[in-house]
């Protein structure tokens, strides 16, 4: 099978410190980088979770609106089912 080059740049210390690991799992860089590209393949997508570390401000701002509900449940309206709710916002819009 024919092959390819990747030309990636990383940080020195980021390559020099997945190097030493790679080694001791009996791998090199090549064998390590084809191993995550035939997992991304087989997985359809990243073999991993990608997120961010913190919320964005309005996901914070949606957490936080949620956490005050919670707490003072008594302030907001409820409903007794889905499609009561459903037909109010659809009243309005």
């Amino acid at each position: 099978m024919a092959t390819a080059n990747i030309n990636v740049r990383v940080d020195t210390e980021l390559k020099q410190s997945a190097e030493e690991l790679f080694a001791d799992l009996g791998l090199n860089m090549s064998s390590a980088i084809t191993i995550f590209l035939k997992s991304a393949v087989s997985h359809d997508g990243i073999p991993f979770e990608v997120k961010r570390s913190s919320p964005n401000a309005g996901t914070a701002a949606a957490l936080a609106e949620y956490n005050e509900m919670k707490k003072n449940p008594g302030k907001y309206k409820r409903y007794e089912s889905f499609d009561e709710m459903a037909k109010e916002v659809l009243a309005d819009a």
